[in-house]
């Protein structure tokens, strides 16, 4: 297949949409019912729309401008495909990026699908143009992918030093929001804990890492898990390592008593 340079991409492709506006109340809605069930993923969603401004754009210009970005448009990837091939990912050796991503995801009860199910919220990728939304699209599931990449948890502070990387490699102001408000609000129900830490360590990582989003992941799922890190420079998550068996302590007090305790 011949791939189309940068250039070949211009106009109708690679055209800018016109800048989102941002809008802090709608972010602030959102927050607030995250904050009161961490499970609505729906609403991270809703805060990323209102912030995001011109970050979705600029990382699409940086995905199109790679080589690995033009043949994804090009081959017209779905991602979700690959990721919902439980026979495939399960018949892969142990060990490997494919295997450990279904093993985590059967573990958490997940499917690839719940992303898609909780962006359906908010509907801003169908009005851009093919390349855009595949792009788009594209970005969204790698999340769990990352989840397992990077070596963070589920748990809530393995999202919030996970939303840390990711922040650092995308720049998207709604997810820096996020970090920013989730943090505050752990340190304060879990002090002395090194909420910030763990934060500052994802931050760091993502930082330092090779720019995931154009990563060709379906190459990579029949990979050692180990190599797949060390390609992509993903460093070991000691911090939040060290800290997690803290915030998980609270977060079992937190289930068997309706509150928070300080755990720390």
């Amino acid at each position: 297949m011949t791939i189309a340079s940068p250039t070949e991409f211009d106009g109708k492709v690679v055209a800018k949409s016109r800048r989102k506006r941002i809008e802090p109340l709608k972010a602030l809605r959102a927050i607030r019912a995250l904050i009161a069930d961490k499970e609505d993923t729906g609403q991270v969603f809703k805060i990323i729309d209102a912030l995001s401004g011109g970050a979705i754009d600029r990382q699409f210009q940086r995905f199109i401008a790679t080589e690995n970005g033009r043949r994804i448009v090009a081959e017209k990837r779905d991602l979700i495909a690959a990721l919902n091939d439980r026979a495939y990912l399960s018949s892969l050796p142990e060990g490997t990026l494919g295997r450990t991503y279904y093993e985590f995801m059967a573990g958490e009860n997940l499917t690839a699908d719940g992303l898609v199910a909780a962006s359906q919220e908010v509907r801003v990728l169908e009005e851009r143009p093919e390349a855009q939304r595949i792009f788009g699209e594209r970005l969204r599931d790698q999340h769990d992918l990352w989840h397992v990449t990077t070596g963070y948890g589920r748990d809530g502070l393995g999202e919030l030093a996970l939303l840390a990387f990711t922040y650092a490699q995308t720049r998207n102001r709604g997810i820096g929001f996020i970090v920013l408000v989730g943090a505050r609000v752990t340190a304060k129900h879990v002090p002395n804990a090194g909420i910030w830490r763990v934060v500052r360590e994802g931050y760091r990582h993502g930082k330092q890492a090779g720019w995931l989003p154009e990563t060709d992941w379906e190459s990579m799922l029949a990979k050692p898990l180990s190599e797949v890190r060390s390609l992509l420079n993903i460093q070991e998550p000691a911090v939040y390592r060290a800290v997690e068996p803290i915030t998980t302590a609270a977060e079992q007090i937190y289930r068997e008593n309706g509150k928070l305790k300080k755990a720390a």
